[in-house]
């Protein structure tokens, strides 16, 4: 696998064209057409297995639970699993900085620190230097799997997923002839969207088409109007009760435990729960730049509680800790999630950063346009264990995938698209992965046909996965 260029190395547009264009004699750009599974694929369930092993004994059973609804659901918590199949893929060797688990959910709308809404990557839990490939492929699959969750034909299921990989292909060449400072600022706002499905709609043909996009458009305007509403002030009315004139978040176990529980919830008596919150606050804190430490200073922990999150991350340890500014009516949301080694640390050089958390800060950091300005890490009170730290909610927003029509998805696979290869051109070589790609959609029918695949060998392992919690192998708790 090729590494970076050193840092004083600056080769000409035509050289790193010509590197993109010679990456084909050993990654052929159609080569993941006909993908198979390696003949010693690893059992899916044990990697599973193995992965629970750090995490709260408690919480596997709600994991397994989650990822039972669905082929879709198993996907998402099953990052660890296609890791090991993508280590045996070809690759151009082109290296960009990884989200890691890029499927489709994992992108929504959230404020950028001027309080405007961006469409970007929301999770980094698995971020990690590696091929692009990973990237794409893990979108693209999840794109064929949600389709098919929702019941699309064949045809519909397809072009889905051919235009994610387009999205990706076409942006990608759009970034490699843009100016180094224009990348770093490209951005998807609200109104770029809203401007995007307004064209998108004046195409459509036909009274169903236009009455189709139409509702599309009306209910992404709510959907961003609803975003705007998600802060701390909606969180403080949806997770905290006044109790004697005070704030403390709701008891809603297993789900929300607060500090005042965690006697029975994590083995740590309250008193020592609360000593170990401050003391990480205190390393928070002194770790963030002085603006935002100043900023910080002007709040005071109020309460905490464990809160389970996600589906690929219940079970790691996770919780949200309530702050106040001038009085109980100022309110801020922290949320403080357990980070450990990215999956792809399996199978692609391990992280430069000796702290998992720093790894997740990091490389939001360098994906995201723009981050949330409380992002931080710290190192956790238990040993080998690290924290990262951000807002709860800051106006957030995510896409509901399985309300989706094929209309509906093909827009947001082209918005998914174009928004990692910008994540991608940040950090790697667009012009390298541009000429790579071509402008023929050679690349866009193998991914498409590796993602078929993929799908079916997902089912394959959803079914294992079910058998494994109907023989007791596994343990399992529905509905929560």
């Amino acid at each position: 696998m090729n590494e970076h260029p050193p840092a004083d190395a600056h080769p000409s547009v035509a050289e790193r064209a010509a590197a993109g264009k010679a990456a084909r004699a050993h990654a052929p750009v159609g080569g993941l057409r006909g993908w198979e599974p390696a003949d010693d694929r690893s059992d899916p369930v044990a990697l599973l297995e193995e992965q629970n092993r750090t995490r709260v004994p408690d919480l596997v059973p709600v994991r397994h639970g989650r990822m039972m609804v669905s082929p879709f659901t198993f996907y998402r918590g099953a990052a660890k699993i296609m890791a090991a199949d993508l280590a045996h893929t070809p690759r151009a060797g082109l290296i960009v900085q990884l989200c890691g688990d890029a499927h489709l959910s994992n992108f929504g709308v959230f404020a950028s620190p001027e309080r405007n809404l961006l469409f970007d990557l929301n999770d980094f839990d698995e971020t990690l230097p590696g091929p692009f490939e990973y990237d794409v492929l893990r979108l693209a699959a999840s794109f064929t799997i949600a389709a098919r969750n929702n019941g699309f034909t064949d045809e519909d299921v397809r072009t889905v997923t051919l235009n994610v990989v387009r999205s990706y292909r076409e942006g990608m060449a759009r970034f490699a002839g843009m100016r180094t400072l224009d990348i770093w600022y490209s951005q998807l706002s609200e109104a770029e969207l809203v401007s995007a499905m307004d064209m998108a709609r004046a195409t459509q043909k036909g009274k169903l088409a236009k009455k189709t996009s139409k509702a599309l458009e009306k209910n992404a305007r709510r959907g961003t109007a609803k975003a705007r509403t998600r802060d701390s002030m909606q969180a403080l009315a949806k997770l905290a009760e006044l109790v004697d004139g005070h704030y403390r978040i709701i008891s809603q176990p297993p789900l929300v435990v607060p500090v005042r529980d965690f006697g029975s919830a994590l083995g740590a008596s309250a008193e020592e729960a609360e000593a170990a919150v401050r003391q990480q606050l205190a390393s928070y804190r002194a770790a963030l730049p002085p603006d935002r430490r100043h900023l910080l200073e002007r709040f005071r922990v109020v309460d905490v509680a464990h809160k389970v999150v996600g589906v690929g991350s219940v079970g790691n340890r996770a919780f949200i800790a309530l702050l106040e500014g001038r009085d109980e009516q100022d309110p801020l949301f922290l949320q403080v999630k357990e980070a450990t080694a990215s999956v792809l640390e399996d199978h692609l050089p391990a992280s430069e950063y000796d702290q998992p958390g720093e790894r997740v800060v990091q490389g939001q950091r360098m994906m995201q346009a723009a981050s949330d300005i409380f992002l931080g890490w710290t190192r956790g009170v238990q040993a080998d264990r690290y924290l990262y730290w951000r807002q709860l909610r800051d106006m957030k927003g995510s896409a509901v995938v399985e309300a989706m029509v094929p209309m509906g998805m093909t827009f947001y696979a082209h918005a998914c698209g174009w928004t990692l290869a910008r994540a991608h051109a940040r950090s790697g070589d667009p012009i390298a992965i541009a000429a790579y790609l071509g402008g023929s959609d050679k690349f866009d029918k193998a991914v498409t046909d590796f993602s078929r695949r993929y799908a079916d060998q997902n089912t394959r392992d959803y079914e294992a996965f079910l058998e494994a919690v109907r023989s007791g192998r596994l343990s399992a708790r529905e509905g929560v």
